[in-house]
């Protein structure tokens, strides 16, 4: 068993994470994290955009969250971001190396990476 210490530094530690994923910022980014999805990899997919959305300080403007099923099985696992005003991004087959792309170029930089979209592995 932790100590009452231990526990409250864990805690402190794992704060940022989870306001990063109750967040209301103003670019959503939703990780299927349905059993098709877990079982393709989205669980270090997940983390990945967590733990890159917070290092980037961008916690204030992106928020991170999960959801069920999201309905293309075949091509999880399945992230989609929404922003205000423009279309919906879904990104597909994605990895944590990809997510970390996604991050700097999409989330920081403001420029859809195309290779990873839905449109891009369906054409």
């Amino acid at each position: 068993m932790k100590s009452l210490a231990e526990l409250a530094a864990i805690r402190e530690k794992m704060k940022d994470k989870v306001i990063l994923r109750e967040g209301s910022g103003e670019i959503r980014v939703v990780v299927g994290m349905a059993t098709c999805g877990i079982a393709a990899g989205a669980r270090p997919v997940l983390s990945a955009f967590v733990e890159g959305v917070s290092k980037e300080g961008l916690s204030e403007k992106v928020t991170v969250s999960q959801t069920g099923c999201i309905g293309v099985c075949q091509y999880e696992p399945v992230v989609e971001i929404f922003e205000a005003g423009k279309d919906k991004v879904t990104y597909v087959k994605m990895t944590p190396e990809k997510a970390a792309e996604v991050i700097e170029k999409h989330l920081k930089g403001g420029n859809v990476v195309q290779e990873y979209t839905i449109s891009n592995a369906i054409s």
